[in-house]
C-alpha cells in the first residue's frame, strides 16, 4: 500500500471523528463529498451512485455504505447480523461492482480499516469507524464485518456459546444500533426534549418507551422519546409518566413535596400538560400501545 493511501485513510478517519464528535452525530452526503480536503484538495469519502468507495489508484476500498430505506421499504441491501453475532455486508451484485468488490477483498487481506456509512434517511448517514472485513462468504454474496477489536478475534461461522453470542451482539448494539436509534429519534423530535422542548443536543438522550431488553423494545423511533437528561432519569425511575394521549403525569408522591425551582418548574410544572414536542410524521410518533404498557408500570410504582 502506498504511503499516500495510508496517510489519506488515517486523515479521513481523524477528520470524520472531529466532524461527527466520535461518531455521535450524523453527517450528510454534501459534507462527505466536499469538505474533506487533505493537502487542500477536495477528496470525497463517498461516491455518487455507488456503495463502495475505492479511490482511483488505491489498492483497497476506503468506505462502504448501507442505503437508507425509502418510503418504508427495505434497505437496498440486506445487511444484518449472522447467527455468530457478527454483522454482514453484501457485495455489489452487478458487473460494475466487480472492481469495488475486489477493493473490499484487498481491504480484508490487508486488515485495512474501513469507514461504514449507515443510512439514517436520504443523504444523511451514521458514520461507524473503523470497521474491518474478516471473512468472505461467497455462497451468500457477503463479507463478515468486525465492528470492534474484540470481534476481529472471532472465527466467523464457528459455533459460539450463547453467552459469547450475546456479548458480540451487545458490542454491535453499542457501535451500530444505539447511535442509529439515537440519531433517528433526535431527527424526529428536531433535537428537542418532548417534555420541555430543551434544544441542546449535549443535554438530550434518546429514551426507550419499552426497554430494549424486552422482545418488543425494538430500537425504532415509535419506541423512542427525545428527553433531556432530567426528564429521561425521571421517566426511567417512574417519577414522570407519559399517558397514551401524550399527556405528562408526575407521580403523586412528588406533587406534595416542597423543594427548589427544579422540582417546581422542571417536574411539577409539567403535570397534566401535553408533550411540548412530538414528531411531525405520524409514523414517528410514540406508539400508543407501548405508552399504555409503560404508563401502567408508572401507575403501579
Amino acid at each position: 500500500m502506498e504511503l499516500k493511501e495510508q496517510y489519506v485513510r488515517a486523515a479521513a478517519i481523524n477528520w470524520l471523528s472531529k466532524v461527527t464528535l466520535d461518531g455521535t452525530k450524523p453527517v450528510d452526503r454534501l459534507t462527505l463529498s466536499n469538505d474533506f480536503r487533505p493537502g487542500g484538495e477536495r477528496f470525497p469519502l463517498v461516491d455518487r451512485g455507488r456503495g463502495i468507495r475505492r479511490p482511483q489508484g488505491w489498492s483497497a476500498a476506503l468506505s462502504i455504505m448501507t442505503g437508507a430505506p425509502k418510503n418504508g421499504t427495505a434497505r437496498p441491501y440486506d445487511d444484518s447480523e449472522g447467527p455468530d453475532g457478527l454483522h454482514r455486508y453484501k457485495l455489489r451484485r452487478d458487473a460494475l461492482g466487480r472492481a469495488e468488490n475486489e477493493g473490499l477483498r484487498s481491504a480484508m487481506a490487508q486488515g485495512t480499516p474501513l469507514i461504514w456509512f449507515f443510512g439514517l434517511r436520504s443523504t444523511v448517514f451514521q458514520a461507524i469507524f473503523p470497521v474491518y472485513l474478516i471473512a468472505e462468504e461467497p455462497a451468500h454474496d457477503q463479507f463478515v464485518m468486525a465492528l470492534t477489536a474484540e470481534q476481529r478475534t472471532v472465527r466467523p461461522g464457528s459455533p459460539v456459546e450463547e453467552s459469547l453470542r450475546r456479548w458480540l451482539l451487545s458490542m454491535t448494539k453499542r457501535r451500530l444500533h444505539q447511535p442509529v436509534f439515537t440519531n433517528q429519534v433526535m431527527a424526529a423530535y428536531e433535537v428537542r426534549c418532548a417534555v420541555c422542548s430543551l434544544n441542546h443536543r449535549e443535554l438530550l438522550d434518546a429514551a426507550h418507551i419499552i426497554p430494549d431488553s424486552r422482545p418488543h423494545g425494538a430500537a425504532v423511533v415509535p419506541n423512542g422519546l427525545a428527553l433531556c437528561k432530567i426528564h429521561h432519569a425521571a421517566y426511567d425511575r417512574n417519577i414522570l409518566g407519559i399517558r397514551p394521549d401524550l399527556t405528562v403525569q408526575i407521580h403523586y408522591r412528588l406533587l406534595d413535596e416542597i423543594d427548589g425551582p427544579m422540582l417546581r418548574h422542571g417536574l411539577k410544572g409539567h403535570h397534566g400538560q401535553p408533550l411540548m414536542q412530538i414528531p411531525r410524521r405520524r409514523s414517528d410518533r410514540p406508539d400508543t400501545d407501548r405508552l399504555a404498557e409503560r404508563f401502567a408500570e408508572f401507575l403501579s410504582a
